[in-house]
């Protein structure tokens, strides 16, 4: 038995709007769903789902989550993503924190911050990219 793989993943964010604007703007993400302004449901091509929920009490970078990751199809879309996103971060006080690099198993991606210091990495991963 398998699922459809990992397709949701739901962030504490300090300002949904601000966020949602962020994942739009940066990702390319459109609004799936909005059930109130602190609820807000975005996704990629209606293959997955980002919840960001505003949370009520201040957050903090000290979490377990270490990363979310969005796959690209090709080596090449990398590079292309990082010209896109780069000069968006400074907007939402967010920053590249790992520069591109090829991994020894033929991946390639780089790490940046959404404005509430979550990391995202951009990926190109040979067994999960070759399927799209």
């Amino acid at each position: 038995m398998k699922t459809l793989g990992l397709r949701h993943v739901a962030l504490n964010v300090r300002d949904s709007q601000r966020s949602k604007q962020f994942y739009h703007e940066v990702m390319n993400m459109s609004l799936e769903w909005e059930p109130s302004p602190r609820e807000v449901y975005m996704t990629s091509q209606e293959q997955d789902n980002l919840a960001l929920h505003q949370a009520d009490a201040p957050l903090n970078k000290a979490t377990a989550l270490n990363h979310i990751g969005f796959f690209v199809k090709t080596i090449e879309e990398v590079d292309e993503w990082y010209h896109h996103i780069t000069p968006i971060l400074p907007r939402y006080g967010a920053k590249v924190v790992k520069e591109i690099k090829t991994h020894r198993d033929g991946a390639r991606s780089f790490y940046f911050e959404d404005p509430d210091g979550n990391v995202i990495q951009l990926l190109y991963h040979p067994p999960v990219s070759r399927h799209f």
